[in-house]
């Protein structure tokens, strides 16, 4: 009786070290970086646009971040607006701590934000708008990318990271939507 038990629990932990070898190895051939975007048709020009995203201090009217926490602390450095524009915030649980800092635009058509999340946990990115005019009305893309570690791609099988990001940027951009066609 007890060596059958023995061969059992063998058995067991054999099973569990092959079970978790597996989804190491499932885990680490999944991709190393991941990019999630958005798009919306904005019913006005691209020089309306522009200032809301190229401005930190226009993203309290559009951002779906900025509702979550209205007493979260944010700091404003550098730049008013465009290139070396930073903006940085510390609030609940559900917005964390984080920098964010305007690298280049091309006016009317593109902004590129260096993104660093402080907390609930640490991750640098990259989030992206383009621009793109479509005759009185404006398609506007906002791209977020970066490196996906090891942690990431753990949580993202217990988690659709794209569903959740897409989601809030789809609200993001209904809201700058809103804003832009007033």
């Amino acid at each position: 009786m007890k060596r059958a038990v023995a061969e059992l629990v063998f058995f067991v932990v054999l099973l569990l070290i092959a079970v978790a070898a597996g989804l190491i190895a499932h885990v680490s051939n999944l991709p190393g970086t991941f990019r999630y975007e958005r798009r919306a048709m904005i019913n006005a020009a691209p020089d309306k646009i522009f200032p809301l995203i190229n401005d930190f201090h226009a993203w309290q009217t559009w951002s779906p971040w900025e509702k979550l926490d209205p007493g979260q602390k944010r700091t404003y450095s550098g730049a008013p607006a465009g290139p070396g524009a930073v903006y940085a915030w510390e609030g609940n649980n559900k917005v964390g701590e984080g920098r964010m800092e305007i690298l280049e635009t091309t006016p009317s058509n593109r902004v590129l934000v260096k993104l660093d999340f402080l907390k609930p946990f640490k991750a640098q990115n990259f989030t992206e708008f383009s621009l793109e005019p479509a005759g009185a009305a404006t398609n506007v893309t906002w791209t977020m990318y970066g490196p996906n570690p090891f942690m990431s791609k753990v949580l993202g099988l217990m988690m659709n990271m794209e569903k959740m990001i897409g989601k809030d940027f789809e609200a993001g951009l209904a809201n700058m939507k809103a804003a832009a066609e007033k």
